[in-house]
């Protein structure tokens, strides 16, 4: 399993709502679905977690062992030396959905209050992404702090 670096952690669990994550399954058809996830957070070092509140098409391809990928961009972390590659992170992993239990709860319970607002009646599900590879824009695997 692959980690997320710390130094990216942070910046992550603040993107929304200026540089939220965008997340990318596969639809049945082949074409690939990239939808902006407000809710995407760094649940532990090798794995992410969002809210998926089930209205679309992602949360209708979205099952246990789905191949997800989540592009991160934050544009000020290529001028600090972050990301010197234009600011841009991308995991690869596998999801597992949450229906009800511990898990499920402790992604509502970190969820951004926004997001939690899309959702008052917690009709949703948690997702947690296991991290199987973390790279820069150009394919060279993040350095791990």
């Amino acid at each position: 399993m692959q980690r997320i670096p710390k130094t990216l952690q942070t910046h992550i669990n603040a993107a929304f709502p200026n540089d939220v994550c965008l997340v990318a399954t596969v639809l049945p058809s082949g074409y690939a679905q990239v939808t902006p996830r407000g809710s995407t957070l760094v649940f532990d070092d090798g794995h992410f977690s969002l809210w998926e509140r089930g209205r679309g098409s992602t949360a209708e391809n979205l099952a246990d062992s789905t191949k997800v990928t989540i592009y991160f961009r934050k544009p000020q972390l290529r001028a600090d030396g972050i990301l010197p590659k234009g600011g841009i992170a991308r995991f690869y992993g596998t999801a597992r959905l949450y229906r009800s239990g511990p898990i499920y709860e402790e992604v509502w319970t970190r969820l951004i209050q926004p997001e939690k607002d899309r959702d008052p009646d917690k009709k949703g599900f948690a997702v947690l992404i296991q991290v199987e590879r973390a790279e820069e824009l150009d394919g060279t695997p993040l350095s791990m702090d």
